[in-house]
C-alpha cells in the first residue's frame, strides 16, 4: 500500500486513486444523481484560535473531496454530492451562533458540522437544537455542552476529562517516578474540565498537585504565573489551555529555567505551529491526542489510517502528518455520512437525528458510537511526544506506540 501511494500524483488526485481501489462505501453501482446537500460549518479561520480552525477545516475538506469523487452521499441508491458552506466566527461564540442561525436562514443548509473549541459549538447547539437540525462536531470536548438535554448535537471525539489522563497513567510507570504537579488552565469551559479531571485522577496515581492556578483564555502574557508554578519546584509541569498559551508557557518555563522532569499541554504540542514556534524547545513535550498516525483501528468504510495519512500529505502537499484536529474533522462528516445513509433521507432531519443516535461504525478514527447526552465515550486517547529528531511520536499505551518515551527532560541549561 505504501509503494502505491508514493506512486500517486500530488494534490486530490490521490483521493481518486484511493476511492478507485476501494476506498468507497459499497452498495454497488447507480447512475441516479440527487440535488447536493447543503452543509453549514461555521468556523475559526480569523482570530485566536484561527490556526486550529483551518486544520478542522483541512478535515472537512478531506471528506468532501472524497466523496464527493465517488458521486456524493449514497440514500437508497440515489447519489447526492455534498456543498460545504463556510462562515468564519473569528473565534467568538457569539458571533459563531448569529452565523449558524444564518447559515440555517439564509443558506438554506441541512445539516451542520460543529465549530472549533467548546465555547463556539456550545453556541452553536442552542441554534441547532431550536431549528431541529443535526450538528455533527470535532472540536469541542467539554462535556459541558451535552449536559442540556440537547438532542441535535454529537461529537465524535474523546470529552475533555480525558485529555491529560493518559499522561498521568504514563507518568505512573516512569522511573524515577514524579511525584508533584503543577497545573495551569485557562478560564474556559473545555480547559476547567481538562485541569478538573486532573485534579480528582491525580492523587490516585500517587501524584500531588502542589499547584493549581487558572488565567484568562488567551492569554500570553503568562511569566508570572510560570514563576509561581517554579517557587513549587514540580517534577510535572502541565498546562490545559490552547496552542497560543501553550507557546507562551513553554517559553516562559525556558526563561525563568522551570525545570520539570515531564511538560503536557492538553492542545497545541500536536500541531505543527508549536514546533514550527519553539524549534528544538518544543522538544520532549508531550500531549494528549484525540489520534496519530499510529492508531491501529480497522475501518469499515472509508480510508484506512495509513492511506489518510498519505492522502493528507498528498492533498495539502506537506510532509507533516496530520494532526487529530484534522482527523477528527474528516470523522464528524463520516459519522453524518453514514447516518444519512443509514436513515436513508435526506429532507427528514428527525430521521437523521436518530440514525446519530443509533451510529456505531469504526473508522480510522476509532469507534463512533453516542451515549444519550451525544458524547463519544467509547474511543481512547493516546499519548504523544515532539522528541529529540523533531517528530511526534506516539509513547502510550505501549501497544500503539512507534517509540519510547524520552524521560526525563533535561534541564534548559543541558539542552
Amino acid at each position: 500500500m505504501g509503494g502505491r501511494i508514493r506512486g500517486l500524483m500530488s494534490g486530490i488526485a490521490a483521493l481518486s486513486v484511493l476511492v478507485a481501489c476501494g476506498g468507497a462505501t459499497g452498495g454497488g453501482t447507480t447512475t441516479t444523481t440527487g440535488a447536493d446537500i447543503i452543509l453549514g460549518a461555521p468556523l475559526s479561520l480569523t482570530g485566536s484560535s484561527s490556526k486550529e480552525g483551518g486544520l478542522a477545516k483541512q478535515g472537512y475538506d478531506m471528506w468532501q473531496t472524497w466523496v464527493n469523487q465517488q458521486g456524493g452521499i449514497n440514500v437508497k441508491g440515489v447519489k447526492h454530492k455534498v456543498q460545504i458552506k463556510y462562515a468564519d466566527d473569528q473565534s467568538k461564540p457569539d458571533i459563531s451562533a448569529q452565523l449558524t442561525q444564518s447559515l440555517i436562514t439564509d443558506q438554506k443548509v441541512q445539516f451542520l458540522l460543529g465549530p472549533y473549541g467548546s465555547g463556539p459549538t456550545a453556541s452553536d447547539a442552542v441554534i441547532a437544537e431550536k431549528n431541529s437540525i443535526p450538528m455533527v462536531e470535532g472540536n469541542g470536548a467539554a462535556q459541558a455542552i451535552f449536559s442540556k438535554g440537547y438532542k441535535y448535537t454529537f461529537g465524535v471525539l474523546s470529552p475533555a476529562n480525558k485529555y491529560l489522563q493518559g499522561v498521568i497513567d504514563l507518568a505512573a510507570t516512569l522511573n524515577p517516578k514524579p511525584s508533584t504537579i503543577a497545573m495551569l488552565a485557562a478560564d474556559d469551559s473545555f480547559s476547567q474540565e481538562v485541569a478538573a479531571a486532573v485534579n480528582d485522577y491525580a492523587p490516585g496515581k500517587g501524584f500531588s498537585v502542589v499547584y493549581n492556578q487558572k488565567y484568562p483564555n488567551g492569554s500570553t502574557d503568562v511569566s508570572s504565573l510560570v514563576a509561581a508554578a517554579k517557587a513549587k519546584n514540580p517534577d510535572i509541569l502541565l498546562n490545559s489551555g490552547h496552542l497560543a498559551e501553550a507557546i507562551a508557557i513553554n517559553k516562559a518555563a525556558k526563561d525563568l529555567q522551570l525545570n520539570a522532569k515531564l511538560f503536557a499541554y492538553s492542545v497545541g504540542p500536536s500541531t505543527p505551529d508549536f514546533v514550527n514556534a519553539l524549534g528544538k524547545d518544543s522538544y520532549y513535550v508531550m500531549d494528549g491526542s484525540q489520534w496519530t498516525p499510529q492508531v491501529k483501528y480497522k475501518p469499515t468504510f472509508y480510508l484506512s489510517v495509513a492511506d489518510y495519512t498519505a492522502a493528507y500529505k498528498s492533498t495539502f502537499n506537506t510532509q507533516e502528518d496530520p494532526d487529530y484536529h484534522v482527523a477528527e474533522s474528516t470523522a464528524a462528516c463520516l459519522a453524518l455520512q453514514k447516518a444519512i445513509e443509514n436513515a436513508g433521507t435526506v429532507t427528514n432531519t428527525d430521521k437523521v437525528r436518530d440514525a446519530l443516535a443509533g451510529l456505531d461504525v469504526m473508522t480510522f478514527f476509532g469507534e463512533i458510537k453516542f451515549d444519550n447526552r451525544g458524547v463519544n465515550v467509547t474511543k481512547p486517547m493516546v499519548v504523544e511526544q515532539i522528541q529529540t529528531d523533531g517528530k511526534h511520536h506516539t509513547v502510550f499505551p505501549s501497544d500503539v506506540a512507534d517509540k519510547q518515551v524520552q524521560y526525563p527532560t533535561p534541564p534548559w541549561s543541558q539542552r
